[in-house]
């Protein structure tokens, strides 16, 4: 048949036809037209496949009459196996039908099975398993294997039900009113394409069902606060006016237009003019994938949605088009390109992100994503700032530090007790001069004041992203979508249905042992009662997953997280010893300079191995929470999603933090002292914290941590693994008869999307950012720096994933959300979690209470002079343990009797010898003191913030009340002009009800005027 004439002939004579015939007209390969006789339909029977009706053999194209009782007339769906013409360009790229007018809104992909040997193939519905195994005979004549040849047989008859399953899906579509077209002579060998277009009726039925707001042809002014606050926006716009992205939807605009929920009796409320573009491509493809969810296939025991297609195989893949390519000067305009140029690029990153641009390309769950993204950078400059000031801060206080100074003074001639038993020697205290230099720099004054302002930034960037996430409400029309999300997320999940299912037909003793000829059809088992089947009942409301069905589940769960925390917890253990025993190797080093690095040298390669560590598990725990959360087999997605969000968050949490609350918290505190050590495995003592403190070990800890996870597993991964993949498709494409640049030119856009990564979710992208947020809020006292290397980060970050989301990954369905949901309470409990924890870092790991302490108590002239020597105590090296006195002779050049160690104890002279002195016990009061009045004056101060900010701007309250407002004019308006009308055709005799009965779902307004007058105000659903 030729199908750039014939088709479109065919095509006439149908609309030629439509009225004279109100059934289904059949065209077949060979141009017959069949009126409204109908034909018979054949069964096709075999040993292992129960009855399912199919099409007549060769049919192309199917025309069905819509339902006329919801309100619309439904067009032609044609179903076709060609290739678009190459002149056509619109057709050549893949984004039309093949008349080059109606748009692709939506792909499905399914594997096509061809036969070797021969050229190319497209495969039709009715050719059955007969002809293929004839025609696949006539190519392998009987040299094959029995068993062989009976698994081809057996793969066919599996194919042949998934053709099946597609046949009545894609029948169910075009009923419910999609217009199809296949591809399978593609040059993606193996794959076939099934083109869905959604006509206006379709979109307009859709659109009123799931009450999405669109914008009507009212317009009002909108006000930016008084005149001051507008001056003061003028100035602020015109002065950042180069850091703004150069795209129509990012510029201010003084107007905006009434927003309402679509309906078709109301469809002269919106402007209608242009109907191609009135649905822009995003809700386009939403409406078709919620088509395609409701969609079922129901001649099975069990009915089978979209979901569960993918799961089974019959389908491979259903993702909707990117509007173009992003290359090319020649190209088309399209959003895509104008997203790449203007926020992909790596030249434009000090611009400001096109957040409206993205939410209508990607939908307003990825806007969230990135605008919540923008404020948080945004809100990382001031901490930034205040870091590095703090920092500096305590490089230009360095040389006044009267601690340090003492350390360094060598003239004090302080001997310090060994740091490990037998091989380690007695040292000087001045040798420890660097480390207490250092220590300063991160433990001052400067830092509990850093702290502080931390605490109040979380909370400060908390209420600015409310008030910003209200804003972007107000600019999207997504006030009161509570209804329209409680109307979408209840569409079980593949695995749901497949579970009820299972327990449907346990319950009904309908679970029989497999014939051994068809054991390998292992995703097939609805074959095995489809004889009892009750025409396409879904089990899944009639019976749903109990508790008791979870608690295997459920015990799993909580044996598996109770587990990994414990390899976490030994694994730190591990690096622990690890630490110990290096200390312990190094110290016996012939080299001088290898004994004098000890510290520094076992500190680096520990938090090395801590962050290879950290980045290995991350991985597995990111797969075994995916694997915990499908054990539960939760009902729908937004459950799926929460649950996997919190295992994940819990173990990458605990993954990431563990090494750095025990530098923090646990140690030096467990190590006894001289003469009476902690040992772990009866040879190695508990490791203890260097004179200056674990505050500068939990910085380089914190530090290496951060930027290790940082620079590798967001950006290097981010990068390095898409390309390797196209490296790996690019050297498997050097093994083919064609060159991959040849094969790229002649594929259809669609064909191009199919080869992109699927997209997996926002929960990777949030996460990143979480644990990020708790390095920048946790342990800020001891690294202030962190909002800066954040910061530096998140600058890179926004372009990598922008640059991902745009080129490398398929376009995400759009997804309508008003926050970003169980994120935000994380964010909250980290902030909270953050207060207490910098209490306690600047209480105990610091030296900040003891040195205030000293000042104010003990100094004699309250100054800082004597206060090493105040935190020394003093021990008799003839009371050591027997075998742990050092080994090595003294190289101080005279005998040691007395040694010094850092802890407040009771002198050996003293008749209550090494007991802990009263000094401990004043150090300990104050350090509890100050972690409840820093704790409690913080979240004072937090929660006074959060109650002085409100959380809905001044100005969008009005605009909302106003729009409130406007609305309700506006129809008070329609319906006094209805009565006015009705008045004047009951004044000229005429019958008002014979008005009443035109087309409702017209777009005319004159039609839409004479019909509902009787429909009360309350019925606008208008909320004053």
């Amino acid at each position: 048949m030729d199908e750039n004439g014939t088709g479109h002939r065919k095509t006439s004579e149908r609309d030629d036809a439509r009225e004279a015939c109100k059934g289904c007209f059949v065209h077949s390969s060979s141009g017959d037209s069949l009126g409204k006789v109908q034909q018979p339909t054949e069964m096709r029977r075999n040993e292992k496949y129960t009855p399912l009706p199919i099409k007549e053999k060769r049919v192309d194209i199917i025309n069905i009459k819509g339902i006329e009782d919801i309100g619309y007339v439904q067009q032609d769906s044609m179903i076709l196996n060609s290739l678009c013409p190459e002149d056509d360009t619109q057709c050549g790229q893949g984004l039309y039908f093949h008349d080059g007018k109606r748009k692709v809104d939506y792909i499905l992909t399914y594997h096509i099975k061809k036969p070797s040997g021969s050229k190319k193939y497209s495969s039709r519905f009715s050719e059955n398993a007969l002809a293929r195994s004839i025609r696949r005979s006539r190519h392998h004549p009987s040299k094959k294997d029995p068993e062989i040849a009976a698994q081809d047989l057996s793969m066919d008859y599996h194919e042949d039900d998934k053709r099946f399953r597609r046949e009545e899906f894609e029948g169910n579509l075009t009923e419910m009113g999609l217009e199809l077209e296949r591809d399978e002579d593609t040059k993606t060998p193996g794959v076939g394409f099934v083109k869905i277009h959604a006509p206006w009726n379709v979109l307009c039925r859709e659109a009123e069902f799931m009450k999405i707001k669109m914008p009507t042809k009212k317009v009002y002014e909108v006000k930016q606060g008084s005149n001051l606050v507008e001056k003061i926006n003028a100035f602020i716009n015109k002065v950042t006016e180069p850091l703004h992205p150069n795209v129509e939807e990012n510029r201010i605009t003084t107007v905006k237009h009434l927003s309402y929920p679509f309906s078709r009796e109301k469809q002269h409320l919106f402007d209608l003019s242009d109907k191609d573009s009135f649905f822009d491509s995003k809700t386009r493809s939403s409406i078709v994938y919620e088509i395609l969810k409701r969609t079922k296939c129901t001649k099975a025991k069990y009915s089978m949605g979209m979901t569960s297609l993918l799961a089974n195989g019959v389908y491979t893949a259903a993702y909707p088009l990117h509007d173009g390519d992003t290359n090319g000067e020649n190209r088309a305009p399209n959003d895509r390109k104008l997203l790449y140029e203007e926020w992909a690029s790596y030249s434009v990153f000090y611009k400001y992100q096109p957040i409206d641009l993205i939410r209508k390309y990607f939908g307003e769950k990825i806007g969230l994503y990135f605008a919540w993204l923008g404020v948080y950078t945004q809100m990382l400059i001031p901490a930034s700032i205040i870091g590095i000031i703090v920092f500096l801060y305590g490089c230009a206080t360095v040389d006044d530090d009267i601690p340090s100074m003492e350390m360094c003074d060598k003239r004090n001639n302080i001997t310090m007790c060994p740091l490990c038993d037998k091989v380690c020697g007695y040292w000087k205290l001045s040798t420890g001069c660097a480390t207490a230099r250092a220590s300063h720099l991160f433990d001052n004054p400067a830092t509990v004041f850093f702290s502080i302002f931390m605490a109040l930034w979380a909370t400060m960037f908390m209420e600015h992203w409310k008030r910003r996430q209200m804003r972007l409400n107000y600019k999207w029309d997504l006030t009161g979508f509570e209804e329209e999300e409680e109307a979408v997320k209840d569409h079980p999940r593949a695995e749901y249905e497949f579970r009820v299912m299972q327990k449907t037909l346990k319950k009904e003793g309908k679970f029989k042992k497999k014939p051994p000829e068809v054991m390998e059809e292992r995703t097939n088992k609805w074959k095995q009662t489809v004889q009892t089947a009750m025409g396409g009942v879904k089990l899944t409301e009639k019976e749903k997953l109990t508790c008791r069905d979870r608690m295997p589940a459920y015990v799993t769960n909580l044996v598996m997280m109770l587990l990994m925390i414990g390899v976490t917890f030994a694994i730190v253990f591990g690096v622990i010893l690890y630490r110990v025993s290096t200390k312990a190797a190094l110290a016996m080093s012939s080299n001088p300079v290898t004994r004098s690095n000890v510290r520094l040298t076992v500190k680096a390669t520990a938090a090395i191995i801590n962050l290879v560590i950290i980045l290995i598990l991350d991985e597995v725990y990111g797969a075994i929470a995916r694997w915990l959360t499908l054990l539960e087999v939760p009902k729908t997605d937004k459950s799926f999603e929460e649950r996997l969000i919190f295992k994940t968050f819990i173990l990458k949490f605990v993954n990431a933090f563990t090494p750095i609350i025990y530098i923090a918290f646990f140690r030096g505190r467990l190590v006894g002292r001289p003469g009476n050590y902690v040992y772990a495995f009866k040879s190695f003592r508990m490791e203890e914290c260097a004179h200056g403190g674990c505050l500068m070990e939990l910085c380089i800890q914190l530090s290496i941590t951060m930027l290790g996870k940082q620079l590798i597993q967001n950006n290097l991964f981010e990068i390095g693994i898409p390309k390797l993949k196209k490296l790996i498709r690019y050297i498997k494409s050097k093994r083919r008869p064609f060159q991959e640049e040849e094969r790229e030119k002649k594929l259809q856009h669609y064909e191009t999307d199919y080869f992109l990564d699927p997209f997996a979710g926002l929960t990777p992208e949030y996460m990143e950012m979480i644990i990020q947020f708790g390095f920048v809020t946790l342990f800020v006292a001891s690294f202030p720096l962190a909002p800066l290397f954040a910061l530096l980060n998140n600058i890179i970050e926004i372009r990598l994933d922008a640059k991902k989301f745009v080129t490398e990954l398929r376009r995400p369905i759009a997804a309508r959300a008003k926050d970003i949901g169980i994120w935000y309470n994380i964010l909250r409990g980290i902030g909270k979690i953050a207060v207490i924890i910098n209490a306690f870092v600047i209480s105990f790991t610091s030296d900040f209470i003891p040195r205030l302490v000293y000042q104010y108590m003990y100094s004699p002239d309250g100054s800082m002079h004597g206060f090493v020597n105040h935190t020394l105590s003093y021990f008799n090296v003839s009371h050591f343990q027997e075998g742990t006195e050092p080994h090595i002779p003294s190289n101080l050049g005279y005998k040691v009797e007395i040694c010094r160690y850092k802890d407040y104890r009771e002198p050996p002279w003293s008749p209550s010898a090494y007991d802990i002195s009263k000094e401990f016990w004043a150090v300990l009061a104050a350090r509890l003191a100050f972690v409840i009045v820093f704790q409690n004056v913080v979240m004072f101060m937090s929660d006074f913030v959060d109650w002085l900010i409100p959380d809905i701007p001044k100005d969008i309250s009005q605009q909302i009340h106003k729009e409130k407002i406007l609305m309700v004019e506006l129809f008070m308006k329609e319906e006094q002009g209805k009565l006015n009308m009705l008045e004047s055709l009951v004044g000229r005799g005429k019958d008002p009800k014979g008005m009443e009965n035109c087309n409702s779902h017209s777009p005319s307004p004159q039609a839409h005027e004479l019909k509902g007058s009787a429909v009360s105000l309350n019925a606008q659903n208008v909320d004053m």
